[in-house]
């Protein structure tokens, strides 16, 4: 059995970083990699540099897509921004499996009738905990809490209409969603791993309130589940 995952990437890690601990698309292949349990399964990857104007040709040439993160904002008015929210438009009415993460969750937003905008809050970093939101129906994320690493300041406002608030963290109300049986979205990195999350936090460390940057920094020691969420898309993608 064979499933394969286009990976819309819609940027670029930052140069001093990228050499140590590669690119986007790696990171997430190295994620459900490591998720995958199941034996019989093979995960075939595709790249496509969406925020070069890089497309499939066909829009069914993979099984599932997922959307990376972005240093941009969906809001802003740039044409690859553009593109890829009418991109999302076609996945969503094709009805193609579809998991965005961080940016790609709030474009989800952005495209289908939601509002994703700067968080009232200001930046969001570090391990947090989502806790699961009752939810009708199968919950998709086992009714569990989980830990992801978080670095955002945008964040969805509004969800889209008719999909599902999965889970909230303590200052991110829409945390993770669903959209019918099609779209899952995440606003935490499970691709994100400790030793590059400190880099990127170091790297940036000007542009972040000091206790911010503190607490973040000392939340990396905690144990995210990377592996479970991982393992969530996985069998997503398979439903």
């Amino acid at each position: 059995m064979k499933l394969k995952i286009g990976i819309l990437q819609a940027d670029n890690v930052l140069p001093p970083l990228a050499e140590g601990y590669g690119e986007y698309p790696e990171m997430f292949q190295q994620l459900l990699l490591a998720a995958n349990s199941n034996q019989q399964l093979q995960l075939e990857f595709v790249t496509y540099a969406v925020n070069l104007g890089i497309y499939p040709e066909d829009i069914d040439e993979v099984d599932a897509y997922i959307m990376t993160g972005s240093k941009s904002s969906v809001y802003e008015d740039t044409p690859w921004v553009t593109q890829l929210a009418e991109f999302v438009k076609s996945i969503h009415s094709h009805k193609k499996k579809f998991i965005g993460i961080c940016f790609g969750h709030q474009m989800v937003a952005h495209a289908l009738g939601g509002e994703a905008g700067l968080a009232a809050v200001g930046w969001s970093l570090g391990v947090k905990e989502a806790s699961p939101n009752p939810a009708p129906g199968k919950n998709l994320l086992a009714d569990q809490p989980f830990k992801l690493i978080y670095s955002h300041q945008d964040q969805v406002i509004k969800p889209v209409p008719g999909s599902v608030i999965l889970a909230s963290t303590d200052n991110c109300p829409i945390a993770a969603t669903s959209l019918g049986e099609h779209i899952l979205t995440f606003q935490g990195h499970p691709e994100f791993f400790p030793e590059y999350t400190r880099a990127l936090y170091q790297l940036r460390r000007q542009a972040y309130p000091a206790d911010t940057y503190k607490n973040a920094m000392a939340s990396i020691q905690e144990t995210a589940d990377q592996t479970l969420v991982g393992k969530i898309i996985i069998d997503f993608c398979l439903a």
